[in-house]
């Protein structure tokens, strides 16, 4: 792989903007993310600014990591956040313990297949374990999401039999994946 991961910088913004978007109007899109691209793309420039801060940030309880593709581009993304308990979860219930949640992957189609998708998972592992010190991972797919789950499967994360609607009324549930630290 000649892709470089690592966290995301503030200034990067207009080029995590740009990657969201793409994201958002990837085919597996409506099953894949809870935002949709029209929102996003209405978003204004501070919205991109604060989300790339946070990411970045050494003393936020969110770390967002991108690839870096050899041309300078931004391939692909992943952000971790921790949950502590009693915290809501998107999909209506509360988060029993602390852990960490895995949200917004996304890998561009040309890079797909190369493991680069497994590199990011495996930094948000990494600093999940290491520096924000929970015992579990978990995130959530969608159900007719075959691809993306079995790159999660990948990188050993196992279903645990919960099962969440979709917000807002779409069709289909949200499957709990999960991974425990070694």
């Amino acid at each position: 792989m000649d892709h470089v991961v690592r966290i995301v910088l503030p200034e990067e913004w207009p080029a995590l903007r740009q990657l969201r978007l793409a994201a958002l109007q990837d085919p597996a899109a409506p099953v894949a993310f809870l935002e949709s691209y029209e929102d996003a793309a209405e978003q204004p420039d501070a919205f991109w600014m604060q989300r790339a801060f946070r990411g970045a940030a050494e003393d936020s309880g969110v770390r967002q990591f991108v690839a870096e593709a050899p041309d300078g581009g931004l391939s692909g993304s992943v952000t971790v956040i921790v949950e502590e308990p009693g915290a809501a979860t998107p999909f209506g219930g509360q988060v029993q313990q602390r852990q960490a949640q895995v949200v917004g992957v996304y890998v561009r189609p040309e890079y797909r297949g190369g493991g680069l998708i497994e590199a990011l998972l495996e930094a948000a592992l990494e600093w999940s374990w290491t520096l924000r010190d929970v015992a579990r991972v978990r995130l959530f797919v969608h159900e007719r999401n075959a691809r993306a789950e079995a790159a999660y499967r990948k990188a050993g994360f196992a279903r645990t039999g919960v099962t969440s609607p979709m917000p807002g009324g779409s069709s289909g549930q949200e499957v709990e994946m999960v991974v425990e630290r070694p």
